[in-house]
């Protein structure tokens, strides 16, 4: 035997380049070529970037098994009719008058829509007239002697106490408001009665999803940088990276949908494409949600035109505040700028900052609250501000222009009300979710794996496909008791 080939080697002139000093390595970059001093961890340039915590502060979640969420909420005991005018004009001649009560959503239940209703007005009750000029003092106190019926149910003929009758000139919007009731003796009692009128409102849940791929090849590569996420996971495999960082963004997703959901109008190009119908043909209100800023901005209380800055502006607030359901307690989220205009309000006076509150929101704990983000101060309610991350960040609503939202007030605690489904009473948070769920699937945060790598086995595809799904709903009770602070 004997060996029958050898390695050549370039011993004479040759078209085959030498390796020389200069042109060795030929196939290799930099990095291969001289070992550089690298950071083997990945730098967080932006710190957590996690926007969900609005919902984890402030709200519940339990769970629903309906493709509908129904409650009813509480109406006022007592009505005010606004912008009544009466057709008579001052004077001693006019002993009684007829008055009208227009028929708006301010004078009956908005739940209604302003469908014309007999005014809640009987013989016998006494009431109050005032003059709503401003500048004006005239009133009237009269006893209503007419009461509206159902050919005239927005009229009521009301007799004055005054000898001098009626103060106001006709036609001048009034406000009416019933104050009591005065009969002679031995008389029949009052005519009729009062029925409760609750508010009926309701909110659909919506379908998020994600979902993050990788081949199981990928899988497979080890990298030089070590990863790690908000939660703490760690490796050199980088879709561990990715897959955590979409396990991070649905998190998000499951709050600001919750936050920015609207209702599909009818014939909207959503509502014709979730409905798959030719467009304009679609219906409204069977795709989206009513989202928290589309219930506040629906349905509560507005501040446009800048944050409030004074003491005055702020007070403004609160006196709203004392004509709904005066919540004892209530948190801001806020973004940077307004944070630092209640800093800057609240540091021109003497009596406001951290000793200025009870913090009873956090078991009177004040290092508790400022642990969690919160400073408290008192100005007839208490309040807790925290800066919002949402309404900063530069990726979301940070630094919008139109429809830019600067904070929202949020009463804390509960509020019973009538639940539709459960057929009674129920004490609720004025904000919490509620998500799909039912004996046999739970659909408040669901995940699982599909492909063939990474542990799965569920089809031929040679990939690991991690999906998310969620159904859920935000409830928005009270919304009477909701600040949306924005500038226009």
């Amino acid at each position: 035997m004997a060996v029958n080939v050898t390695p050549g080697f370039d011993l004479q002139p040759s078209a085959q380049q030498v390796p020389l000093e200069s042109n060795y390595i030929t196939d290799f970059n930099f990095l291969n070529q001289y070992l550089p001093d690298t950071y083997e961890k990945e730098f967080e340039r932006y710190g957590n970037r996690s926007v969900s915590s609005f919902l984890r502060l402030v709200g519940a979640e339990m769970p629903s098994n309906s493709d509908l969420i129904k409650w009813a909420e509480q109406g006022r005991l007592h009505v005010k009719y606004q912008n009544c005018t009466s057709g008579a004009a001052a004077g001693a001649a006019t002993r009684s008058a007829v008055w009208t009560i227009p028929n708006n959503i301010s004078n009956f239940n908005p739940a209604l829509g302003g469908t014309p209703n007999t005014a809640a007005l009987r013989v016998g009750q006494t009431v109050m007239i005032s003059d709503k000029t401003p500048g004006s003092n005239l009133t009237n106190k009269g006893v209503i002697t007419v009461a509206p019926t159902a050919g005239a149910p927005n009229v009521v003929t009301i007799a004055y106490y005054e000898a001098s009758g009626q103060t106001m000139a006709a036609g001048v919007a009034c406000d009416i408001f019933i104050y009591g009731s005065e009969f002679n003796k031995g008389t029949d009692g009052m005519v009729g009665s009062n029925e409760s009128d609750d508010f009926i409102f309701d909110n659909k849940p919506i379908i998020i999803k994600d979902k993050y791929s990788v081949s199981g090849s990928d899988m497979a590569q080890i990298g030089w940088i070590e990863v790690s996420g908000e939660d703490g996971v760690s490796g050199y495999l980088w879709y561990l990276k990715s897959e955590h960082d979409t396990r991070l963004r649905f998190e998000d997703y499951m709050e600001t949908a919750m936050i920015e959901a609207v209702p599909a109008e009818a014939t909207s190009g959503a509502g014709d494409f979730f409905q798959g119908v030719a467009a304009g043909n679609s219906a409204a209100n069977l795709n989206g949600s009513e989202g928290v800023f589309f219930v506040v901005g629906q349905r509560g209380n507005v501040f446009g035109g800048g944050n409030p800055t004074t003491l005055a502006e702020f007070d403004s607030i609160i006196q709203r505040l004392d004509k709904q359901g005066a919540i004892e307690e209530n948190v801001l989220f806020v973004n940077r700028d307004f944070s630092f205009d209640i800093d800057d309000m609240l540091a021109t006076q003497n009596s406001y900052g951290a000793g200025g509150t009870s913090y009873g929101l956090f078991d009177n704990d004040e290092e508790m609250a400022l642990n969690l983000g919160f400073s408290g101060f008192r100005r007839g309610y208490d309040f807790y501000k925290s800066d919002w991350k949402y309404l900063n960040d530069p990726t979301m609503r940070g630094g919008l222009v139109g429809g830019a939202i600067n904070g929202m007030l949020v009463p804390a605690g509960s509020t019973t009300v009538y639940d539709q489904i459960l057929g009674k009473n129920a004490k609720r948070p004025f904000l919490h979710v509620r998500y799909r769920a039912s004996e046999t699937e739970d659909r408040r945060y669901k995940t699982w794996i599909t492909g063939s790598a990474g542990g799965a086995k569920t089809s031929s595809l040679d990939a690991m496909e991690v999906n998310f799904l969620t159904e859920r709903a935000v409830c928005v009770l009270g919304a009477n008791n909701f600040f949306l602070f924005q500038d226009a």
